[in-house]
């Protein structure tokens, strides 16, 4: 081997061990090599080599970073986006009502609930004490079935001759007398006789009615009149704390 080849620093380099293929790549680089051959041309110099910096660790090309969804901030997003716009919706509407306040021309609060309240307390008092009147037309066939009892003087007229035989007679004239004598008498049509009537006569047969009939129902004696007054008791509590010396349709105070 010659001096030169001995001397020559790249020589020396070749015959540094090197990497496999299926090695793992070095994390660190160097950053500069000097070879300097002191005394034996197969020792190299201490510092040949100079490191950079510690080694490194590199991640892998092929790892995906995971990346975990929050899924809270955007739901508290909308909320307060929602919430924005609820709050611009009822400002608006507040100030329409405030404009128009003197447009609606409505009177205090508490004169509105004492003639609503009022009006109820009475209306239903007087529910309670209407009556139902109606003319009902009636238009029916009754039967009739009863004995009758007869028993009274009348007088009959003859409707033709009667002859009654072996009649007892008896004549009195200024010549003839005669007392109790058999005879035979004819009774001329037309002849009005005194007679008393005494039997019982069966009747059965039907009547036709028609009518009209009035019909008068105070409600107060239907059973109407529990709920009536029950309605009144609901209504009356909230009548007197607006209006403590409320009447009612006698005169007589509502709360008591």
């Amino acid at each position: 081997m010659s001096n030169e080849t001995k001397n020559d620093p790249s020589n020396a380099i070749s015959r540094l061990p090197k990497k496999k293929a299926d090695s793992e790549p070095i994390p660190s680089q160097l950053t500069e090599a000097k070879v300097h051959m002191m005394g034996s041309p197969l020792m190299p110099d201490p510092e040949m080599y100079e490191e950079e910096s510690a080694p490194q660790i590199q991640p892998e090309a092929d790892s995906v970073p995971k990346v975990k969804f929050n899924f809270w901030p955007p739901l508290w997003t909308i909320a307060s986006v929602l919430s924005l716009c609820v709050n611009v919706v009822l400002i608006v509407v507040l100030l329409a009502l405030w404009t128009n306040l003197s447009a609606l021309n409505m009177g205090g609060v508490t004169n509105v609930g004492t003639s609503l309240l009022g009006g109820l307390y009475s209306n239903f008092e007087k529910m309670d004490r209407a009556h139902i009147t109606r003319t009902i037309p009636v238009e029916a066939q009754i039967p009739v079935k009863f004995d009758l009892p007869i028993n009274q003087q009348t007088t009959v007229v003859l409707s033709q001759d009667v002859t009654i035989n072996n009649a007892l007679v008896t004549v009195q004239t200024g010549g003839l007398n005669i007392t109790r004598a058999l005879t035979t008498i004819v009774l001329p049509q037309g002849t009005n006789l005194p007679i008393i009537l005494n039997l019982t006569v069966p009747v059965d047969t039907s009547v036709p009615v028609k009518l009209n009939v009035n019909v008068d129902i105070p409600l107060t004696e239907t059973q109407l009149h529990d709920p009536f007054v029950g309605l009144r008791n609901v209504v009356q509590p909230f009548y007197c704390m607006l209006n403590p010396k409320a009447l009612n349709l006698d005169g007589q105070p509502v709360c008591k």
